[in-house]
């Protein structure tokens, strides 16, 4: 593929590492050659590094197969899933999940993106329902404003919720930002 077809959720190669295209800008500067700028992470360590690229230079896409996978529990050897197409089970480090595990729960159906055979990104909705289980009960009187108090989900996930969010009612999260967006 070439430098002007990256786009943001790409996924590429480049020495010999898989890095997701996060960011790219299109830069003319003046009378000199157009060149990418492209933000990127890598996807084993996270790290996010700075690319520039000539506009017709050639770039390794690295193809991902992406399957859908259940989520099943977690123990000492990490987060266990199971391929739903040939019912293979298998377990995943808790440095890859990272803080994804907050909006896991068990039965769940996401997907994982594997190169190669090896899992390498794991994929999970833009938002989930939890259950709140820890949250101190609302100050009369506070419902007027739209005040904020701290809860905890049953994956324990702590974030905001407004006062009238009780404990065991079931809320509606953004995971990108992991924020409360309503009830259900």
């Amino acid at each position: 593929m070439q430098a002007n077809d990256l786009r943001p959720g790409a996924a590429v190669l480049l020495n010999n590492q898989i890095y997701l295209v996060t960011d790219f800008k299109h830069h003319t500067p003046g009378n000199k050659r157009a060149f990418i700028q492209a933000t990127m992470r890598e996807l084993k360590s996270g790290k996010v590094i700075q690319q520039r690229f000539s506009s017709t230079e050639s770039v390794e896409e690295a193809h991902l197969e992406s399957k859908k996978v259940q989520y099943l529990y977690h123990d000492q050897e990490g987060y266990h899933f199971m391929d739903l197409e040939d019912y293979h089970s298998f377990a995943l480090p808790e440095t890859m999940i990272g803080d994804k595990k907050y909006y896991l729960k068990e039965n769940d159906e996401i997907a994982i993106d594997f190169h190669e055979g090896n899992p390498v990104l794991v994929e999970i909705p833009n938002h989930v329902f939890l259950k709140v289980v820890d949250s101190p009960p609302g100050v009369k009187g506070d419902s007027v404003s739209n005040t904020m108090k701290p809860a905890t989900t049953e994956t324990g996930l702590k974030l905001q919720v407004p006062m009238f969010v009780q404990e065991g009612t079931v809320i509606k999260v953004d995971t990108r930002t992991g924020e409360y967006l309503g009830r259900q």
